[in-house]
């Protein structure tokens, strides 16, 4: 299952994509590999479609408003979720232009398949913090207080990034640990945190600073062995492989790293 923001309403109607998709990449060469997607000069218009993991929420969609601001006429279309789920989509065919993934793992699942243009870049690192209400009332303070009897964690599910580098995490310090859930993605879990249906959750610190004061954040040192690289690529089918190309430079370039960094990402 995926999150889409107020900007996605019109990504999935297949027609009016199709339809942006012909119009550009009329006069286009077909797409390459890397940074040579499409010819010099080609005009950047029409929709792109951005599948982002969860935890990149607030900064694409920054992101997506500069881009918007510098191409008068595009749209960026996202759709944010679980990065496994995502690449699934991607796999069946579901029309998109960018991937960026919160692991090298999930973004392979779309190597692995053809998928993408060119090798994929490694934009940020992100780093997990244990998410915990406001003041920290159970005193949480390491990984092992989070197996105090009666104290309800949620990890991510498994298969996403966030949930694998909370396993890694964990295996290092020794924890066992059952949660009273697994979510679909950093999102979900956070929010239950947020809504006091948890006392604990593992996290990105990203999405512990993006809450506020909704949470508080508790940084543990294991999480220094599980820290999850993030790429990004053009996809090979892209509709509109000019924005995609457009989009990932933007991403990429010191005005996106600053965006990023600002939000609490790391430089790879």
């Amino acid at each position: 299952m995926t999150r889409r923001t107020r900007r996605s309403r019109a990504s999935h109607r297949l027609a009016a994509v199709t339809a942006l998709a012909v119009l550009a990449l009329s006069g286009c060469s077909s797409p390459g590999s890397g940074s040579s997607s499409g010819a010099e000069g080609d005009a950047v218009a029409g929709t792109v479609t951005v599948f982002a993991a969860a935890s990149l929420e607030q900064t694409f969609t920054e992101l997506g408003e500069r881009f918007e601001e510098e191409h008068p006429g595009t749209e960026v279309a996202f759709n944010f979720g679980g990065s496994d789920s995502l690449a699934a989509g991607i796999n069946n065919g579901a029309p998109a232009d960018v991937f960026a993934a919160a692991s090298a793992k999930t973004m392979k699942l779309v190597t692995d398949e053809g998928r993408t243009a060119g090798r994929p870049d490694t934009f940020v690192r992100n780093r997990l913090q244990i998410a915990t209400a406001p003041g920290n009332p159970h005193g949480i303070r390491s990984l092992k207080d989070l197996t105090a009897p009666g104290l309800k964690v949620v990890l991510c599910d498994r298969t996403v990034p966030c949930g694998a580098a909370a396993r890694t995490a964990l295996a290092a310090g020794g924890v066992g640990l059952a949660p009273v859930s697994y979510e679909q993605d950093v999102r979900s879990a956070l929010t239950k945190v947020e809504l006091k249906e948890a006392d604990a959750a593992l996290v990105y610190g990203t999405d512990v600073r993006a809450a506020g004061d909704k949470v508080e954040g508790v940084h543990f040192p294991e999480s220094a062995e599980a820290v999850n690289d993030y790429p990004i690529a053009r996809l090979a089918d892209a509709p509109n492989p000019s924005a995609a190309k457009a989009f990932v430079e933007l991403v990429t370039s010191a005005e996106g790293r600053r965006v990023l960094g600002e939000a609490g990402f790391l430089q790879p």
